[in-house]
């Protein structure tokens, strides 16, 4: 009987050591994967960074709420896409300035322009297209890149308030 319970005792023993081993082996290997949680990487004045288009898709999505209007209120001007996809920007007010979307064939880029500066809302590269960003104090660059195509949008307010030039290239 005690020879019995020194074998289960070292095979215990053994087994426990072994799963260890292989848990912190496995652990060291996966550290810093896409099984970590995510990370908001900050944009900062002279820093890049680059991102790879996603494929966006969900079949939970729903369309925002648009407020009723009243029939003899104009109706606003819509962007209607065009095959060559110009950018066009869309606009809506914030408390501290005016919200404008710019859709180029490269992806999207939304910036929320105040009186004398302005922020990066959001840059979102279309599909098959990279994105890399830069930000100073007095302007914001986001370039979309696919193969030798490029498209560049960048908001400026050094010498005024801001404005946004896209150009293809």
């Amino acid at each position: 009987m005690r020879r019995g319970l020194v074998h289960v005792l070292a095979w215990s023993l053994a087994t426990g050591a072994a799963v260890t081993l292989s848990w912190w082996g496995v652990h060291t290997v996966m550290a810093g994967t896409a099984y970590d949680p995510p990370r908001a990487l900050p944009i900062t004045a002279a820093d890049a960074t680059t991102q790879e288009a996603k494929p966006l898709a969900s079949s939970t999505s729903r369309p925002s709420p648009t407020p009723s209007r009243s029939p003899s209120a104009k109706p606003s001007p819509r962007s209607v896409p065009t095959p060559s996809k110009t950018p066009s920007p869309t606009a809506s007010r914030t408390a501290s300035g005016q919200v404008k979307s710019y859709d180029t064939d490269g992806g999207r880029v939304v910036f929320d322009l105040g009186a004398s500066s302005a922020t990066l809302v959001m840059a979102a590269p279309a599909t098959g297209w990279s994105m890399q960003t830069w930000k100073t104090d007095t302007w914001i660059r986001v370039e979309f890149t696919s193969g030798t195509d490029k498209v560049s949008v960048i908001c400026a307010w050094h010498d005024g308030p801001p404005h946004v030039d896209v150009g293809n290239y």
